[in-house]
């Protein structure tokens, strides 16, 4: 089973420190953890350190894995998309990426699968650079998942869908984690889906890891009032999970 741990990992560019010091217990295979945090807080950046896309003192464990390099998918925030190719061969190209070009009818079938999942079938052969903001997001969370990763990095994946959007995704994510046994990060600015999907949270400030728990211990009305700076209260909501009331008319 697969597993991840960040001991003391940290990130610059050039000499500006982005992140330092971040360790994280190892987390568990089927988990979903959610990163949360201000903006510029180094959410991307902390991705992009496990992701190996950045170099960084600490180290990286990935363990229960035989993949490799290919045990991390990451999707980026900016879903920038190459307009020469369409949907379906971008999720084709993601798919064989690092392995053989041979497409046998297990990838087609796996591709199928993975648009219908995420209700984008109809976009297969549009050119990428005709879709909207909030359909190369759903294109570009396809082409991660297409890889099947151990382990999937998602910034901000759904910064861009409206509220039933938000939701069905998310918990399309949450399935495949606990049903492949895949650990998910998520970078989220709306706590309230970290409540409601988070198995734990990390909680980044100014590129240190501020606390690291379940998210009912991390997300409360002082680390609201202290990192967040608003004033607000958390309910139990009659679905059993926590959510976020901020007050609108305190200074």
């Amino acid at each position: 089973m697969v597993g991840l741990q960040l001991d003391e990992v940290g990130a610059a560019y050039g000499r500006k420190t982005i992140i330092s010091g971040v360790c994280v217990p190892k987390i568990a295979a089927g988990e979903v953890v959610a990163v949360i945090g201000p903006n510029a807080a180094g959410k991307s950046t902390l991705f992009k350190r496990i992701a190996g896309l950045v170099k960084g003192p600490g180290t990286v464990q990935v363990t229960g894995s035989d993949k490799g390099r290919n045990a991390i998918g990451y999707m980026p925030q900016d879903s920038s998309a190459n307009a020469v190719l369409s949907v379906y061969e971008s999720l084709l190209l993601a798919r064989k990426q690092k392995s053989s070009w041979s497409v046998a009818d297990a990838d087609l079938i796996y591709i199928d699968r993975v648009l219908g999942a995420l209700n984008i079938t109809d976009l297969s052969f549009r050119d990428l650079g005709a879709l909207s903001g909030g359909q190369r997001q759903l294109v570009s969370m396809a082409q991660a998942l297409v890889r099947e990763p151990d382990i999937l990095l998602m910034d901000e994946p759904t910064s861009a869908l409206d509220l039933h959007r938000q939701v069905e995704v998310l918990d399309f994510v949450t399935t495949q984690a606990r049903q492949r046994g895949m650990i998910v990060m998520i970078a989220l600015h709306d706590l309230n889906q970290a409540l409601r999907f988070a198995d734990r949270v990390v909680l980044i400030d100014h590129g240190v890891m501020r606390a690291f728990g379940t998210p009912s211990e991390v997300i409360t009305a002082s680390m609201l009032r202290q990192i967040y700076r608003v004033e607000a209260r958390i309910e139990k909501c009659s679905r059993n999970f926590d959510h976020v009331i901020v007050d609108a008319t305190a200074a």
